[in-house]
């Protein structure tokens, strides 16, 4: 199922219960608000558990039907929550085995939001329950728009119960205990196990070295967790088919492979809560949310995602907890309808006078009016958002893929090698970002699950790890005329760790032309180079010493001892090609690089900090000139433009004001 709504939506986390004594004013003057601030949606039930189940099987939803009915009353739609991101105080105590275990097998007390063992039958039963009764409630409501599964699942239980859940996930991945211990190479140390009941997670009093176990443990954690969501929204696919589900993602979380979680949600929603400086630090940071808008836009198959949280204002769990400068509120929500996504909404719509998060920014804050510098600009994103009505729905069409997947990021996590803990995959990635976005390109987020046919570009940067069918699905890409850039790193371990060798070669290797002899590690004072088009170039932190097969090179080291051999190649394969950068570089290089070997035009030429991205609709092509910096900037096109907002024909170069963002379409 496809999610799709007429027009962007413009809403937030609401929590009418904590108003309930005040709801004959409270809750009236909050429709007043939304509807003045240009909100048409609001996110309800997140934490609202034990509002709505006050006692085990006591039932009260009264004051939800009331809220749902504002809602519609008021023209809004609703993103009706499954409660199970907070759980109330009763089910811990009548039902422990909900709550976690650490690593160390100590069973935690209640409190904080997450704190549930998602392989517990008692809350599977108790999560069903309820999920199913919202969902017979309201399945026929006008306001029902979405379900928002459950709140920023977070994952990582020990208990007998997730034990013995792992036992039977290692024998249907393995099949036989034999097999489990060739994959793990469990000679080591005398590691052999005779049977699956003498596996035990990982933890600080157990087993804290094998790369394999910790491994295995994350992807069972993950799947475990997506085993769970499928749970959640069984009634909800039973009782309102035609209404999407989603759940709301989390910025650099680790825990759980997004792209697999993704495919089992109708839209991808994730919560952004960029740290703004008021500076020229901000350019970064808007790097780092693009590449993360990318990612969700990813997991969610390049459809349009939800931006589902994001705070108006400052947040609170910052050491320093700065405002923002005027104009960078309609920065970040429009950055996300640029890179793809059909909402801007945040949390929270009204603070609470009292917890943890009163101090965090809000629609409505702590003074409780409209009368504040946050409520006008909320506003005038609202404003802008009815503007562009037309935006909702389309998509992004990009040439370019960029590689980044979980499974990958945890090898790394444990690889034993080079910078130990410390590989600096996810900053790679990012790096081969930034440069694309230096140099006017889109670009799509995939991992190696992914289908490649429509892309003309991917860039795999420290694929350390292929996964089964990666390296054929790869060389039928080159073969078809794709260019492959791929770097050090790349193809040394197949999908259960285990290196390759010369009688069972990486599948990388017939693409690259390169066999990779040894890797150096260089410290802070290690350096080495490499001349490339005229200019010479820094190589730190990481550097390969490899022997060409079938490549051309295109760059030697002029340093250490293993000046002369390559850094660089290209190698023919079929009728594309595929670019090897042995060598960890200063991002400079990857701009001049990719500027010189990618046939993909850019979007456009832009100035210093500039960069630009692109929806389809059917008919037309919208193009997003993006701004960070505090000072002026400019895109130059092949053709004239015109803003959308304006209709003011520009030409070919488009001035763009310091922070903001001008959305252009083809004169």
């Amino acid at each position: 199922m496809r999610f799709h709504y007429p027009e962007l939506l413009h809403g937030g986390d609401y929590n009418p219960e904590q108003w309930m004594e005040q709801k004959d004013t409270i809750w009236k003057e909050d429709m007043r608000y939304a509807k003045e601030a240009g909100i048409n949606t609001l996110s309800v039930g997140i934490f609202s558990w034990s509002y709505l189940e006050p006692e085990d099987g006591v039932y009260d939803f009264s004051w939800m039907d009331e809220v749902m009915d504002n809602l519609a009353a008021n023209g809004m739609k609703a993103v009706l929550a499954t409660p199970s991101g907070a759980r109330p105080p009763w089910l811990a105590k009548k039902y422990p085995s909900v709550l976690r275990m650490t690593d160390k097998r100590e069973r935690r007390l209640y409190g904080d939001r997450h704190n549930a063992c998602y392989s517990s039958l008692d809350y599977e039963r108790k999560v069903t329950e309820i999920n199913t009764r919202l969902a017979q409630r309201y399945k026929d409501h006008p306001a029902l728009m979405l379900w928002h599964i459950s709140n920023e699942y977070a994952n990582d239980c020990h208990c007998p119960l997730c034990q013995q859940r792992f036992r039977e996930w290692l024998k249907e991945r393995y099949g036989t205990i034999e097999n489990l211990n060739r994959c793990w190479w469990n000679g080591f140390w005398s590691h052999r196990f005779n049977s699956f009941d003498e596996i035990e997670s990982p933890s600080r009093i157990g087993e804290t070295t094998s790369p394999e176990l910790k491994l295995a443990w994350r992807r069972f954690s993950s799947d475990n967790l997506i085993r769970f969501f499928k749970t959640e929204i069984a009634p909800l696919r039973q009782y309102t088919p035609d209404v999407p589900v989603t759940t709301n993602l989390m910025y650099h979380f680790n825990e759980v492979d997004y792209f697999k979680l993704g495919r089992e949600m109708d839209v991808a929603s994730w919560d952004n809560y960029p740290v703004w400086k008021g500076d020229e630090r901000d350019v970064a940071v808007s790097r780092d949310s693009a590449f993360w808008h990318d990612v969700i836009r990813g997991v969610g198959g390049q459809k349009p995602f939800l931006l589902m949280e994001s705070s108006p204002s400052s947040v609170n769990w910052q050491p320093i907890n700065r405002l923002r400068m005027p104009g960078t509120l309609m920065y970040q929500g429009m950055q996300a309808i640029a890179h793809g996504s059909d909402s801007v909404q945040y949390f929270q719509f009204r603070a609470g006078r009292g917890g943890s998060e009163q101090y965090h920014g809000a629609v409505i804050d702590r003074t409780g009016t409209n009368q504040t510098r946050t409520f006008r600009e909320v506003a005038q994103v609202g404003q802008r958002l009815k503007e562009l009505k037309c935006l909702a729905g389309t998509q992004t069409r990009n040439e370019i893929a960029l590689l980044f997947d979980w499974n990958v990021r945890w090898a790394l996590d444990e690889a034993s090698l080079l910078h130990k803990g410390n590989q600096k995959y996810l900053e790679t990635v990012q790096s081969f970002h930034n440069a694309l976005c230096t140099l006017g390109y889109g670009v799509d987020l995939v991992d190696e699950t992914c289908d490649l046919s429509s892309y003309r570009v991917l860039i795999a940067p420290m694929a350390y790890m292929t996964r089964d069918g990666f390296g054929e699905r790869a060389a039928q890409f080159v073969q078809n005329g794709g260019t492959l850039i791929t770097t050090y790193l790349g193809g040394y371990v197949n999908e259960e760790l285990l290196t390759y060798m010369d009688a069972d070669p990486s599948p990388l290797n017939a693409l690259t032309g390169m066999h990779v002899d040894e890797c150096d590690a260089l410290d802070d004072r290690t350096f080495d180079a490499f001349d490339w088009n005229g200019k010479r170039y820094q190589v730190k932190e990481m550097a390969e010493i490899s022997h060409i097969t079938t490549a051309e090179a295109l760059a030697a080291y002029t340093q250490r001892f293993y000046k002369g051999t390559p850094c660089l190649t290209v190698n023919h394969y079929g009728d594309g090609r595929c670019y090897y950068i042995a060598a960890r570089t200063e991002e400079a290089f990857l701009v001049d690089f990719l500027r010189e070997v990618l046939t993909v035009s850019p979007l456009a030429q832009v100035s210093e900090g500039v960069s630009v991205t692109a929806r389809f609709s059917d008919e037309k092509r919208y193009v997003f000139v993006h701004n960070p910096a505090h000072e002026p900037g400019q895109a130059v096109f092949e053709s004239s433009m015109r803003d959308v907002l304006t209709g003011e024909e520009l030409g070919k170069v488009c001035p763009v004001d310091a922070l903001s963002i001008r959305v252009l379409t083809d004169a």
